[in-house]
């Protein structure tokens, strides 16, 4: 057996946060041409470890195990040189976390899933140093009925997540099978995810893209690094638009083609366009501008307003996992991103 495993969603920094990495596992097996006719949840369960054979019928049932391009059910008797692709959702971890009455902002909910709005500085699901006051914790009791949400365990319902300090929204299934089928969108890149970020500097073009892989830093584990031989990392792409100009600063959008790890902020970094105020990526430092007193006190009092990097999820779209309805949510930029925009927008009038 030919087994390729590609696994997204587990590559945390500090304080177990990660930029809209993907939590789903994808498997692609090619199966050896002595193979005799073996039941596929059998054949796969033998062939991945620390898999329930549940989980992979969970995964047939909502169209995520594909045979020679095709999705089969659990009954499909695996046959000499198939190729198998299984996209599953990627398991909680086994861990005590608790239910916290902690307020959420839902901008949707039904029997299958719910949307969130993301604060800045809530970590999406608990990790060392922070198994309270999450994204999760909220979870755990809001949904405290649903029967996904009942077993204290660390990841119940998530496909994705953002970084700690970016805000914005998040989609997370109430049941296994939404659980399924949304992981495969994202898997396949048929979501809409579109980012604000105000990043150092005036953009050379009014768009663009940003192709490199990522991958954890050499240099420093707290961050990512784009390496463009290819040789390291994962395979990203970012594509970018000026919303407006500030002169010394840029409004941008970025729509994600991947979801890696610090992706927004690595690629940004990369073109040496740092998002504002990202003290691991270098924006935390005045990169662009004069050396006024005045200027200087500006730019100290904008980090003061904004004290993370000025990152938000702004909308996300999706086909949703019952009904196949499109669905598309859009959010308001928060407080310190609006007055951090217009303090600079005030700014450049002035320029």
């Amino acid at each position: 057996m030919n087994q390729n495993r590609l696994l997204d969603p587990d590559d945390d920094l500090e304080n177990g946060t990660a930029e809209q990495a993907d939590l789903y596992e994808h498997f692609r097996i090619e199966v050896d041409k002595g193979q005799t006719p073996t039941r596929i949840d059998k054949f796969l369960t033998d062939k991945i470890r620390n898999v329930s054979r549940n989980r992979i019928q969970g995964a047939a049932d909502a169209g995520n195990i594909l045979v020679n391009g095709k999705a089969v059910k659990s009954s499909y008797k695996v046959k000499p040189l198939d190729t198998i692709s299984i996209v599953l959702a990627y398991p909680p971890r086994e861990t005590d976390i608790k239910p916290e009455n902690i307020p959420i902002e839902i901008v949707y909910e039904d029997e299958a899933l719910l949307v969130v709005n993301k604060p800045a500085g809530m970590v999406v699901h608990p990790a060392h140093g922070n198994f309270t006051g999450t994204l999760v914790n909220a979870l755990l009791y809001h949904l405290r009925d649903v029967p996904l949400f009942k077993s204290g365990e660390v990841r119940p319902g998530l496909v994705h997540r953002i970084d700690r300090n970016t805000s914005g929204l998040l989609v997370i299934a109430k049941t296994e099978m939404a659980m399924n089928r949304l992981a495969r969108q994202f898997f396949e890149r048929s979501t809409d995810r579109l980012y604000i970020a105000l990043v150092w500097g005036d953009m050379e073009t009014d768009s663009g893209t940003i192709t490199g892989h990522i991958g954890r830093s050499i240099r420093d584990r707290k961050k990512m690094q784009v390496f463009s031989d290819g040789e390291q990392g994962k395979h990203a792409v970012t594509h970018w638009k000026v919303i407006e100009r500030f002169g010394f600063v840029t409004l941008i959008e970025c729509k994600l083609e991947t979801g890696r790890t610090h992706q927004i902020r690595a690629h940004m970094e990369y073109i040496r366009h740092p998002l504002f105020s990202d003290e691991v990526y270098g924006g935390d430092k005045i990169l662009k501008g004069n050396l006024t007193t005045k200027y200087k006190q500006f730019v100290e009092n904008c980090f003061e307003l904004c004290p993370r990097h000025a990152l938000h999820a702004k909308t996300l779209g999706f086909t949703h996992p019952l009904t196949n309805k499109k669905m598309h949510f859009d959010s308001q930029l928060p407080y310190d991103m609006s007055a951090l925009i217009e303090k600079w927008r005030a700014y450049g009038k002035g320029v």
